[in-house]
């Protein structure tokens, strides 16, 4: 089991990584004017989105390993609201992904401003499921 978080850890620390960088991406995105720096954007955030992909499949899947090792888990009150804000996390991934394709196609209809903002909904996060997963409260 400790094998199992260990890897779940060093996962999610990718799946983080690639959440915290991504949407400074689009900052930068927004503001680019010229189109050599614009396509090199599309491509960064292209190549991120899919380490951040391989962090985000590995996180859930050595989580669920836990799971099925010890169902017993999931009575728990303080796991039970981890996976509610892990399931807001998959939801910010996916929204990353769709601000990527929009970015790609040029749909971007945000301001630099709007993604200095949403580029803090994972740390928020990332607050609550640490606490959730250390401290256990309930």
């Amino acid at each position: 089991m400790l094998w199992l978080k260990a890897f779940h850890v060093v996962a999610m620390v990718t799946w983080f990584a690639g959440l915290f960088y991504l949407p400074r991406l689009f900052v930068y995105h927004a503001d680019a004017t010229d189109s050599v720096g614009i396509e090199r954007f599309r491509i960064m955030e292209r190549r991120l989105l899919t380490i951040t992909n391989i962090g985000a499949a590995a996180t859930l899947a050595f989580g669920i390993a836990m799971l099925a090792a010890n169902p017993a888990y999931l009575a728990l009150g303080w796991l039970r609201l981890k996976l509610i804000l892990v399931a807001a996390l998959i939801a910010y991934h996916f929204y990353c992904g769709k601000l990527v394709a929009d970015f790609a196609h040029n749909r971007n209809r945000r301001s630099s401003k709007w993604y200095r903002a949403f580029n803090e909904i994972p740390s928020l996060l990332l607050v609550g499921i640490v606490i959730l997963a250390v401290v256990k409260p309930f």
